[in-house]
């Protein structure tokens, strides 16, 4: 298991001094990144390989917020590999060890030359310890979202989305995707199912469906394909 630990800073948090779904994503994407690191197999050694990870899916529970000025401990560990799949839990808890957000996420194994995912090499899955996972009930990978809805203005993906594989970053996709949910609303669980990478220049369509207390949202492009599939579940 890879530890991180923090302190919930006054740029992560909302309006009411709770950390965002957004911050949530970066902590564990960062926890991740810095195990990769600290391995030997980081962003630089993928490079090298022309190859990266690439995130499928997230499940992300939110058993309760962290709040400005907490400390936090962030954890994660992979606990299987299968084909071009790579499978990581996420627990980040309290100083004391209170539970507070359990997370699942699949990522794909991809080789750049080739433009396809490709197995996992060996030589970089020997580099992780796999874990038993998380006791934490699992839903389906993918995120299946109803026709129609509210279509919204486009958004052209600008310089400050990408990261370093070049592709619009999953946090930045969230955050987008807040601007069209009621901010007064309170999430118990956060679901993306990671369709087409989106990359400089390109043109993004939302499309907003709510089902009850669950509020989808869909980033397509003019064809009507989805970059992404997102689904947020309320508090009721």
């Amino acid at each position: 298991m890879y530890s991180l630990e923090s302190r919930i800073r006054y740029s992560e948090v909302d309006r009411n001094g709770f950390l965002t779904v957004k911050g949530v994503v970066n902590y564990l994407q960062d926890c991740s990144i810095f195990q990769s690191e600290d391995l030997g197999v980081g962003i630089d050694y993928l490079k090298e390989h022309q190859t990266a990870w690439v995130l499928n899916a997230w499940q992300i529970d939110f058993l309760k917020l962290p709040r400005l000025g907490d400390f936090v401990e962030v954890n994660t560990w992979a606990y299987d590999f299968k084909g071009i799949y790579g499978y990581r839990n996420f627990l980040i808890k309290e100083k004391e060890g209170k539970e507070l957000i359990k997370a699942n996420s699949v990522w794909v194994y991809m080789d750049f030359t080739q433009g396809k995912p490709i197995k996992v090499k060996e030589e970089n899955r020997k580099k992780y310890e796999i874990l038993k996972p998380l006791d934490m009930t699992y839903l389906p990978r993918k995120v299946v979202v109803a026709e129609g809805g509210s279509f919204q203005e486009p958004i052209v993906v600008r310089n400050h989305f990408i990261d370093t594989n070049c592709h619009v970053n999953n946090g930045q996709y969230i955050q987008l995707a807040l601007d069209y949910l009621p901010e007064e609303q309170k999430w118990k669980r956060f679901r993306a199912e990671y369709r087409k990478a989106a990359v400089l220049g390109d043109v993004m369509i939302p499309r907003i469906i709510q089902d009850d207390s669950t509020y989808f949202v869909v980033m397509e492009d003019k064809h009507g394909t989805p970059y992404v599939n997102m689904e947020f579940t309320s508090i009721v």
